[in-house]
Protein backbone atom coordinates (compact mmCIF):
# COMPACT_ATOMS: atom_id res chain seq x y z
CA UNK A 1 0.00 0.00 0.00
CA UNK A 2 1.26 3.47 -0.86
CA UNK A 3 -0.05 6.59 0.82
CA UNK A 4 0.33 9.58 -1.47
CA UNK A 5 1.51 12.11 1.06
CA UNK A 6 4.28 13.95 -0.78
CA UNK A 7 5.26 17.52 0.20
CA UNK A 8 3.05 20.13 -1.37
CA UNK A 9 3.88 23.08 -3.56
CA UNK A 10 0.26 24.22 -3.68
CA UNK A 11 -1.04 27.45 -2.16
CA UNK A 12 -1.89 27.59 1.55
CA UNK A 13 -5.56 26.81 2.01
CA UNK A 14 -5.82 24.64 -1.11
CA UNK A 15 -8.31 21.73 -0.81
CA UNK A 16 -6.63 18.59 0.53
CA UNK A 17 -7.10 15.14 -0.96
CA UNK A 18 -6.12 11.97 0.88
CA UNK A 19 -4.90 9.16 -1.36
CA UNK A 20 -4.18 5.46 -0.86
CA UNK A 21 -2.77 3.31 -3.66
CA UNK A 22 -3.11 -0.47 -3.33
CA UNK A 23 -2.02 -3.32 -5.57
CA UNK A 24 0.52 -3.76 -8.34
CA UNK A 25 2.83 -1.31 -10.16
CA UNK A 26 0.22 -0.96 -12.93
CA UNK A 27 -2.20 0.44 -10.35
CA UNK A 28 0.59 2.64 -9.00
CA UNK A 29 1.01 4.31 -12.40
CA UNK A 30 -2.75 4.99 -12.47
CA UNK A 31 -2.37 6.66 -9.06
CA UNK A 32 0.51 8.77 -10.34
CA UNK A 33 -1.63 10.02 -13.24
CA UNK A 34 -4.45 11.02 -10.88
CA UNK A 35 -2.08 12.70 -8.44
CA UNK A 36 -0.38 14.57 -11.28
CA UNK A 37 -3.75 15.89 -12.44
CA UNK A 38 -4.73 16.84 -8.88
CA UNK A 39 -1.48 18.76 -8.46
CA UNK A 40 -1.92 20.43 -11.87
CA UNK A 41 -5.29 21.74 -10.74
CA UNK A 42 -3.95 23.06 -7.44
CA UNK A 43 -5.13 20.42 -4.98
CA UNK A 44 -2.93 19.52 -2.02
CA UNK A 45 -2.45 16.09 -0.40
CA UNK A 46 -3.29 15.24 3.20
CA UNK A 47 -1.22 13.08 5.54
CA UNK A 48 -4.33 11.79 7.29
CA UNK A 49 -7.83 10.72 6.33
CA UNK A 50 -9.32 13.05 8.95
CA UNK A 51 -7.36 16.04 7.66
CA UNK A 52 -8.55 15.67 4.07
CA UNK A 53 -11.51 17.26 2.30
CA UNK A 54 -11.96 13.98 0.43
CA UNK A 55 -10.18 10.61 0.13
CA UNK A 56 -9.44 8.60 -3.02
CA UNK A 57 -8.73 4.86 -2.67
CA UNK A 58 -7.16 3.11 -5.68
CA UNK A 59 -8.05 -0.54 -5.15
CA UNK A 60 -6.87 -4.00 -6.13
CA UNK A 61 -9.38 -6.78 -6.78
CA UNK A 62 -7.35 -9.70 -8.10
CA UNK A 63 -7.32 -12.21 -5.22
CA UNK A 64 -9.41 -12.53 -2.07
CA UNK A 65 -6.76 -11.04 0.24
CA UNK A 66 -6.43 -7.99 -2.01
CA UNK A 67 -10.21 -7.55 -2.13
CA UNK A 68 -10.37 -7.68 1.68
CA UNK A 69 -7.52 -5.18 2.06
CA UNK A 70 -9.22 -2.79 -0.38
CA UNK A 71 -12.64 -3.06 1.29
CA UNK A 72 -11.09 -2.62 4.74
CA UNK A 73 -9.20 0.48 3.60
CA UNK A 74 -12.36 1.99 2.12
CA UNK A 75 -14.10 1.31 5.43
CA UNK A 76 -11.30 3.04 7.37
CA UNK A 77 -11.45 6.06 5.08
CA UNK A 78 -15.23 6.29 5.44
CA UNK A 79 -15.01 6.00 9.23
CA UNK A 80 -12.33 8.69 9.55
CA UNK A 81 -13.37 11.03 6.75
CA UNK A 82 -16.77 10.14 5.31
CA UNK A 83 -16.13 11.40 1.76
CA UNK A 84 -14.55 8.65 -0.31
CA UNK A 85 -14.07 8.05 -4.05
CA UNK A 86 -13.10 4.52 -5.10
CA UNK A 87 -11.19 3.70 -8.27
CA UNK A 88 -9.13 0.77 -9.59
CA UNK A 89 -9.73 -2.90 -10.31
CA UNK A 90 -12.09 -3.58 -7.41
CA UNK A 91 -14.29 -0.76 -8.67
CA UNK A 92 -14.97 -2.84 -11.79
CA UNK A 93 -15.90 -5.97 -9.84
CA UNK A 94 -19.52 -7.12 -9.87
CA UNK A 95 -21.38 -7.74 -6.66
CA UNK A 96 -22.97 -10.91 -5.34
CA UNK A 97 -24.63 -12.97 -8.03
CA UNK A 98 -22.68 -11.16 -10.74
CA UNK A 99 -24.84 -8.05 -10.70
CA UNK A 100 -24.46 -4.59 -9.25
CA UNK A 101 -21.14 -3.39 -7.85
CA UNK A 102 -19.25 -5.06 -5.02
CA UNK A 103 -17.90 -1.82 -3.55
CA UNK A 104 -21.35 -0.22 -3.42
CA UNK A 105 -22.84 -3.40 -1.89
CA UNK A 106 -20.32 -3.34 0.96
CA UNK A 107 -19.93 0.45 1.28
CA UNK A 108 -23.07 2.11 -0.16
CA UNK A 109 -22.04 5.56 1.15
CA UNK A 110 -19.01 6.04 -1.13
CA UNK A 111 -19.33 9.12 -3.33
CA UNK A 112 -18.28 7.49 -6.60
CA UNK A 113 -16.85 4.22 -7.96
CA UNK A 114 -14.80 3.85 -11.15
CA UNK A 115 -12.75 1.07 -12.70
CA UNK A 116 -9.00 1.19 -13.43
CA UNK A 117 -7.21 3.77 -15.63
CA UNK A 118 -10.09 6.23 -15.18
CA UNK A 119 -8.30 9.50 -14.43
CA UNK A 120 -10.95 11.74 -15.96
CA UNK A 121 -13.85 9.98 -14.21
CA UNK A 122 -12.05 10.32 -10.87
CA UNK A 123 -11.36 14.01 -11.52
CA UNK A 124 -15.00 14.59 -12.48
CA UNK A 125 -16.06 13.11 -9.12
CA UNK A 126 -13.49 15.22 -7.26
CA UNK A 127 -14.71 18.38 -9.00
CA UNK A 128 -18.30 17.56 -8.02
CA UNK A 129 -17.54 17.24 -4.32
CA UNK A 130 -14.45 19.46 -3.87
CA UNK A 131 -14.36 22.12 -6.62
CA UNK A 132 -10.95 22.80 -8.13
CA UNK A 133 -9.22 25.77 -6.50
CA UNK A 134 -7.75 27.77 -9.37
CA UNK A 135 -6.87 28.09 -13.04
CA UNK A 136 -5.20 24.83 -14.10
CA UNK A 137 -2.86 26.73 -16.44
CA UNK A 138 -0.77 27.70 -13.41
CA UNK A 139 2.06 25.16 -13.51
CA UNK A 140 2.45 23.26 -10.25
CA UNK A 141 3.59 19.94 -11.72
CA UNK A 142 7.15 18.71 -12.22
CA UNK A 143 7.88 17.76 -15.86
CA UNK A 144 7.80 14.02 -15.09
CA UNK A 145 4.55 14.27 -13.12
CA UNK A 146 3.89 13.26 -9.52
CA UNK A 147 5.58 9.96 -8.64
CA UNK A 148 4.91 7.56 -5.76
CA UNK A 149 8.26 5.78 -6.16
CA UNK A 150 11.60 7.13 -4.92
CA UNK A 151 13.08 9.76 -7.22
CA UNK A 152 15.67 7.40 -8.75
CA UNK A 153 13.36 4.73 -10.17
CA UNK A 154 9.99 4.77 -11.90
CA UNK A 155 7.50 2.50 -13.63
CA UNK A 156 6.72 3.05 -17.31
CA UNK A 157 3.37 1.57 -18.35
CA UNK A 158 3.32 0.82 -22.08
CA UNK A 159 -0.17 -0.63 -22.46
CA UNK A 160 -3.42 -1.39 -20.70
CA UNK A 161 -5.47 -4.58 -20.67
CA UNK A 162 -4.79 -8.07 -21.99
CA UNK A 163 -5.99 -10.23 -24.88
CA UNK A 164 -5.53 -13.52 -23.02
CA UNK A 165 -8.33 -15.23 -21.17
CA UNK A 166 -6.41 -17.28 -18.61
CA UNK A 167 -8.93 -19.28 -16.64
CA UNK A 168 -7.63 -18.18 -13.22
CA UNK A 169 -7.55 -14.47 -14.04
CA UNK A 170 -10.24 -11.76 -14.07
CA UNK A 171 -7.96 -8.86 -15.05
CA UNK A 172 -9.35 -8.59 -18.65
CA UNK A 173 -12.87 -8.25 -17.24
CA UNK A 174 -11.65 -5.28 -15.17
CA UNK A 175 -9.03 -3.69 -17.45
CA UNK A 176 -10.30 -4.79 -20.88
CA UNK A 177 -8.43 -5.97 -23.97
CA UNK A 178 -4.92 -4.86 -24.89
CA UNK A 179 -4.57 -1.16 -25.73
CA UNK A 180 -0.98 -0.16 -26.56
CA UNK A 181 0.10 3.40 -25.87
CA UNK A 182 1.48 5.30 -28.88
CA UNK A 183 5.21 4.65 -28.99
CA UNK A 184 5.98 8.37 -29.27
CA UNK A 185 4.11 9.02 -26.01
CA UNK A 186 5.93 6.17 -24.26
CA UNK A 187 9.37 7.36 -25.36
CA UNK A 188 8.60 10.98 -24.50
CA UNK A 189 7.57 9.93 -20.99
CA UNK A 190 10.74 7.85 -20.66
CA UNK A 191 12.86 10.84 -21.65
CA UNK A 192 11.09 13.09 -19.11
CA UNK A 193 11.68 10.51 -16.39
CA UNK A 194 15.38 10.20 -17.20
CA UNK A 195 15.70 13.98 -17.31
CA UNK A 196 14.11 14.18 -13.85
CA UNK A 197 16.82 11.94 -12.37
CA UNK A 198 15.41 8.43 -12.79
CA UNK A 199 18.22 5.87 -12.92
CA UNK A 200 16.09 2.76 -13.32
CA UNK A 201 13.06 2.49 -15.59
CA UNK A 202 10.80 -0.51 -14.99
CA UNK A 203 8.70 -1.33 -18.07
CA UNK A 204 5.30 -2.75 -17.10
CA UNK A 205 1.96 -3.78 -18.62
CA UNK A 206 -0.34 -6.80 -18.43
CA UNK A 207 1.59 -8.37 -21.32
CA UNK A 208 4.75 -6.50 -22.30
CA UNK A 209 5.59 -8.96 -25.11
CA UNK A 210 2.29 -8.16 -26.85
CA UNK A 211 3.03 -4.43 -27.16
CA UNK A 212 1.71 -3.22 -30.51
CA UNK A 213 -0.30 -6.34 -31.41
CA UNK A 214 -3.60 -4.43 -31.17
CA UNK A 215 -2.41 -1.76 -33.64
CA UNK A 216 -0.68 -4.26 -35.96
CA UNK A 217 2.75 -2.82 -35.02
CA UNK A 218 1.93 0.42 -36.79
CA UNK A 219 4.65 3.01 -37.33
CA UNK A 220 4.67 5.94 -34.94
CA UNK A 221 7.05 8.87 -34.63
CA UNK A 222 9.42 10.06 -31.97
CA UNK A 223 12.10 12.71 -32.16
CA UNK A 224 11.27 13.16 -35.85
CA UNK A 225 11.99 9.50 -36.68
CA UNK A 226 9.63 6.64 -37.58
CA UNK A 227 9.48 3.86 -34.96
CA UNK A 228 7.33 0.73 -35.06
CA UNK A 229 4.98 0.07 -32.15
CA UNK A 230 6.72 -3.18 -31.28
CA UNK A 231 8.56 -4.59 -28.27
CA UNK A 232 11.98 -4.87 -29.95
CA UNK A 233 11.86 -1.36 -31.42
CA UNK A 234 10.73 0.06 -28.08
CA UNK A 235 13.57 -1.69 -26.26
CA UNK A 236 16.14 -0.42 -28.75
CA UNK A 237 15.01 3.18 -28.31
CA UNK A 238 14.72 2.87 -24.52
CA UNK A 239 18.23 1.42 -24.36
CA UNK A 240 19.61 4.34 -26.37
CA UNK A 241 17.87 6.81 -24.09
CA UNK A 242 18.98 5.01 -20.94
CA UNK A 243 22.60 4.88 -22.05
CA UNK A 244 22.66 8.61 -22.67
CA UNK A 245 21.59 9.15 -19.03
CA UNK A 246 23.65 6.32 -17.54
CA UNK A 247 20.48 4.51 -16.46
CA UNK A 248 18.97 1.01 -16.38
CA UNK A 249 15.93 -0.42 -18.20
CA UNK A 250 14.24 -3.47 -16.63
CA UNK A 251 11.47 -5.53 -18.30
CA UNK A 252 8.50 -6.96 -16.39
CA UNK A 253 5.52 -9.19 -17.31
CA UNK A 254 7.17 -10.67 -20.39
CA UNK A 255 5.31 -13.62 -21.90
CA UNK A 256 7.75 -16.10 -23.50
CA UNK A 257 6.73 -15.61 -27.12
CA UNK A 258 9.36 -16.48 -29.77
CA UNK A 259 10.05 -12.81 -30.62
CA UNK A 260 11.31 -12.23 -27.06
CA UNK A 261 14.48 -13.98 -28.26
CA UNK A 262 15.23 -10.83 -30.28
CA UNK A 263 15.70 -8.86 -27.04
CA UNK A 264 18.45 -11.14 -25.70
CA UNK A 265 21.30 -9.60 -27.77
CA UNK A 266 20.44 -6.20 -26.24
CA UNK A 267 20.82 -7.79 -22.81
CA UNK A 268 24.07 -9.54 -23.74
CA UNK A 269 25.46 -6.19 -24.91
CA UNK A 270 24.47 -4.44 -21.66
CA UNK A 271 21.89 -2.18 -23.30
CA UNK A 272 18.90 -3.62 -21.41
CA UNK A 273 19.30 -5.23 -17.99
CA UNK A 274 19.78 -9.02 -18.40
CA UNK A 275 16.67 -9.66 -16.32
CA UNK A 276 13.34 -11.09 -17.43
CA UNK A 277 10.19 -11.27 -15.33
CA UNK A 278 8.25 -14.09 -17.05
CA UNK A 279 4.97 -15.36 -15.52
CA UNK A 280 5.23 -19.06 -16.43
CA UNK A 281 2.56 -20.16 -13.87
CA UNK A 282 3.20 -23.89 -14.48
CA UNK A 283 5.17 -26.36 -16.60
CA UNK A 284 2.88 -29.29 -17.32
CA UNK A 285 1.14 -28.95 -20.72
CA UNK A 286 -2.19 -30.25 -19.42
CA UNK A 287 -2.24 -27.78 -16.54
CA UNK A 288 -1.26 -24.95 -18.88
CA UNK A 289 -4.09 -26.00 -21.17
CA UNK A 290 -6.60 -25.87 -18.29
CA UNK A 291 -5.15 -22.47 -17.37
CA UNK A 292 -5.55 -21.39 -21.04
CA UNK A 293 -1.98 -20.09 -20.99
CA UNK A 294 -0.48 -18.97 -24.34
CA UNK A 295 2.68 -21.11 -24.01
CA UNK A 296 3.87 -24.71 -23.88
CA UNK A 297 5.92 -25.99 -20.94
CA UNK A 298 8.50 -27.92 -22.95
CA UNK A 299 9.13 -24.97 -25.25
CA UNK A 300 9.59 -22.75 -22.22
CA UNK A 301 12.44 -24.95 -20.99
CA UNK A 302 14.10 -24.89 -24.42
CA UNK A 303 13.69 -21.13 -24.60
CA UNK A 304 15.27 -20.57 -21.18
CA UNK A 305 18.25 -22.70 -22.21
CA UNK A 306 18.61 -20.69 -25.43
CA UNK A 307 18.38 -17.39 -23.52
CA UNK A 308 21.23 -18.48 -21.25
CA UNK A 309 23.34 -19.47 -24.25
CA UNK A 310 22.94 -15.98 -25.74
CA UNK A 311 23.22 -14.14 -22.40
CA UNK A 312 24.87 -16.24 -19.66
CA UNK A 313 24.31 -13.48 -17.04
CA UNK A 314 20.54 -13.39 -17.48
CA UNK A 315 18.44 -13.54 -14.31
CA UNK A 316 14.93 -14.98 -14.70
CA UNK A 317 12.18 -14.33 -12.19
CA UNK A 318 8.77 -15.96 -12.41
CA UNK A 319 5.58 -16.80 -10.57
CA UNK A 320 3.78 -20.14 -10.36
CA UNK A 321 0.49 -21.55 -9.08
CA UNK A 322 0.34 -24.75 -7.01
CA UNK A 323 -2.85 -26.71 -6.52
CA UNK A 324 -4.66 -25.52 -9.66
CA UNK A 325 -7.96 -27.41 -10.17
CA UNK A 326 -7.27 -30.92 -11.46
CA UNK A 327 -3.54 -30.79 -10.68
CA UNK A 328 -2.37 -34.34 -9.99
CA UNK A 329 0.67 -35.28 -7.94
CA UNK A 330 2.41 -36.26 -11.20
CA UNK A 331 1.65 -32.85 -12.74
CA UNK A 332 2.96 -31.09 -9.64
CA UNK A 333 6.11 -33.25 -9.70
CA UNK A 334 6.54 -32.17 -13.34
CA UNK A 335 6.61 -28.57 -12.08
CA UNK A 336 9.21 -29.43 -9.43
CA UNK A 337 11.37 -31.16 -12.06
CA UNK A 338 10.98 -28.13 -14.34
CA UNK A 339 12.15 -25.83 -11.54
CA UNK A 340 15.22 -27.95 -10.91
CA UNK A 341 16.13 -28.09 -14.59
CA UNK A 342 15.22 -24.51 -15.50
CA UNK A 343 17.11 -23.12 -12.49
CA UNK A 344 14.80 -20.10 -12.16
CA UNK A 345 16.77 -17.45 -10.28
CA UNK A 346 13.86 -15.83 -8.47
CA UNK A 347 10.54 -17.63 -8.09
CA UNK A 348 7.34 -16.99 -6.20
CA UNK A 349 4.42 -19.37 -5.79
CA UNK A 350 0.77 -18.93 -4.87
CA UNK A 351 -1.50 -21.64 -3.62
CA UNK A 352 -4.44 -21.51 -6.05
CA UNK A 353 -7.14 -19.17 -4.81
CA UNK A 354 -10.59 -19.29 -6.44
CA UNK A 355 -11.33 -15.74 -7.54
CA UNK A 356 -14.98 -14.80 -8.03
CA UNK A 357 -15.68 -14.60 -11.76
CA UNK A 358 -12.72 -16.77 -12.86
CA UNK A 359 -13.69 -19.66 -15.17
CA UNK A 360 -11.19 -21.94 -13.39
CA UNK A 361 -13.70 -22.18 -10.53
CA UNK A 362 -15.88 -24.33 -12.81
CA UNK A 363 -13.13 -26.89 -13.47
CA UNK A 364 -13.42 -30.36 -11.94
CA UNK A 365 -10.91 -31.73 -9.46
CA UNK A 366 -10.59 -28.96 -6.88
CA UNK A 367 -7.46 -29.55 -4.79
CA UNK A 368 -8.06 -29.43 -1.01
CA UNK A 369 -6.82 -26.26 0.70
CA UNK A 370 -4.31 -28.09 2.89
CA UNK A 371 -2.80 -29.87 -0.13
CA UNK A 372 -2.53 -26.60 -2.08
CA UNK A 373 -0.56 -25.06 0.78
CA UNK A 374 1.59 -28.17 1.18
CA UNK A 375 2.49 -28.10 -2.52
CA UNK A 376 3.25 -24.40 -2.35
CA UNK A 377 5.63 -25.04 0.53
CA UNK A 378 7.35 -27.89 -1.33
CA UNK A 379 7.73 -25.69 -4.39
CA UNK A 380 9.20 -22.79 -2.39
CA UNK A 381 11.72 -25.11 -0.72
CA UNK A 382 13.09 -26.03 -4.16
CA UNK A 383 12.92 -22.41 -5.38
CA UNK A 384 14.79 -21.10 -2.33
CA UNK A 385 17.47 -23.79 -2.61
CA UNK A 386 18.05 -22.80 -6.24
CA UNK A 387 18.07 -19.08 -5.50
CA UNK A 388 20.52 -19.34 -2.59
CA UNK A 389 22.86 -21.62 -4.56
CA UNK A 390 22.93 -19.05 -7.36
CA UNK A 391 23.67 -16.27 -4.91
CA UNK A 392 26.57 -18.26 -3.47
CA UNK A 393 28.14 -18.33 -6.93
CA UNK A 394 28.36 -14.53 -6.84
CA UNK A 395 30.81 -14.53 -3.94
CA UNK A 396 33.93 -12.62 -4.95
CA UNK A 397 32.32 -11.01 -8.00
CA UNK A 398 31.99 -7.27 -8.52
CA UNK A 399 28.56 -5.80 -9.20
CA UNK A 400 27.18 -2.41 -10.14
CA UNK A 401 24.74 -1.48 -7.36
CA UNK A 402 22.05 1.20 -7.42
CA UNK A 403 21.90 2.73 -3.95
CA UNK A 404 18.40 2.85 -2.40
CA UNK A 405 19.38 3.85 1.14
CA UNK A 406 22.55 5.46 2.52
CA UNK A 407 22.19 7.18 5.91
CA UNK A 408 24.94 9.71 6.64
CA UNK A 409 26.28 9.32 3.07
CA UNK A 410 26.79 5.62 3.68
CA UNK A 411 29.54 6.01 6.26
CA UNK A 412 28.11 2.95 8.03
CA UNK A 413 26.93 1.32 4.85
CA UNK A 414 23.60 1.24 3.03
CA UNK A 415 21.22 -0.83 0.94
CA UNK A 416 21.09 -1.14 -2.82
CA UNK A 417 20.17 -3.46 -5.67
CA UNK A 418 22.05 -5.13 -8.50
CA UNK A 419 20.69 -5.84 -11.98
CA UNK A 420 19.29 -9.08 -10.51
CA UNK A 421 17.03 -7.27 -8.03
CA UNK A 422 13.81 -5.52 -8.94
CA UNK A 423 12.52 -3.19 -6.21
CA UNK A 424 10.25 -4.69 -3.55
CA UNK A 425 9.98 -8.17 -5.11
CA UNK A 426 13.55 -9.50 -5.16
CA UNK A 427 16.47 -9.43 -2.76
CA UNK A 428 18.77 -6.50 -1.99
CA UNK A 429 22.49 -5.87 -1.62
CA UNK A 430 23.53 -4.91 1.91
CA UNK A 431 26.42 -2.50 1.52
CA UNK A 432 29.12 -2.43 4.18
CA UNK A 433 30.83 0.76 5.26
CA UNK A 434 33.31 1.81 2.54
CA UNK A 435 36.93 0.94 3.27
CA UNK A 436 38.10 4.34 2.04
CA UNK A 437 37.08 7.28 4.22
CA UNK A 438 36.70 9.42 1.09
CA UNK A 439 34.16 7.03 -0.44
CA UNK A 440 30.52 8.09 0.00
CA UNK A 441 27.25 6.44 -0.99
CA UNK A 442 24.42 8.54 -2.39
CA UNK A 443 20.83 7.44 -2.90
CA UNK A 444 20.02 7.19 -6.61
CA UNK A 445 23.63 6.78 -7.68
CA UNK A 446 25.59 3.68 -8.68
CA UNK A 447 28.52 2.19 -6.84
CA UNK A 448 30.77 -0.76 -7.57
CA UNK A 449 30.78 -3.38 -4.82
CA UNK A 450 32.51 -6.73 -4.26
CA UNK A 451 30.27 -9.54 -2.98
CA UNK A 452 31.59 -10.87 0.35
CA UNK A 453 28.60 -12.76 1.75
CA UNK A 454 25.11 -14.19 1.31
CA UNK A 455 22.34 -13.39 3.81
CA UNK A 456 19.19 -15.36 3.03
CA UNK A 457 17.95 -14.05 -0.33
CA UNK A 458 20.27 -11.00 -0.14
CA UNK A 459 23.91 -10.33 -0.85
CA UNK A 460 26.43 -8.55 1.36
CA UNK A 461 28.98 -6.43 -0.53
CA UNK A 462 31.92 -4.13 0.09
CA UNK A 463 31.84 -0.83 -1.84
CA UNK A 464 35.06 -0.34 -3.82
Amino acid sequence: MTNALSPSSTPVGAPKIGFVSLGCPKALTDSELILTQLRAEGYDTSKTFAGADLVIVNTCGFIDDAVKESLDTIGEALAENGKVIVTGCLGAKAGGGGSGNLVREVHPSVLAVTGPHATQEVMDAVHLHVPKPHDPFIDLVPPAGVKLTPRHYAYLKISEGCNHRCSFCIIPSMRGDLVSRPIGDVLSEAQRLFESGVKELLVISQDTSAYGVDVKYRTGFWDGQPVKTRMLDLCVKLSELAQSFGAWVRLHYVYPYPHVDEILPLMAEGKILPYLDVPFQHSHPDVLKRMKRPANGEKNLERIQRWREVCPDIVIRSTFIAGFPGETEAEFQHLIDFMKEAQIDRAGCFAYSPVQGATANELAGAVPDALREERRSRFMAVAEETSIAKLQRRLGSTLQVLVDSAPALGRKGGVGRSYADAPEIDGVVHLLAPEKASKVLKVGEFTKARVVGVQGHDLVAQPI
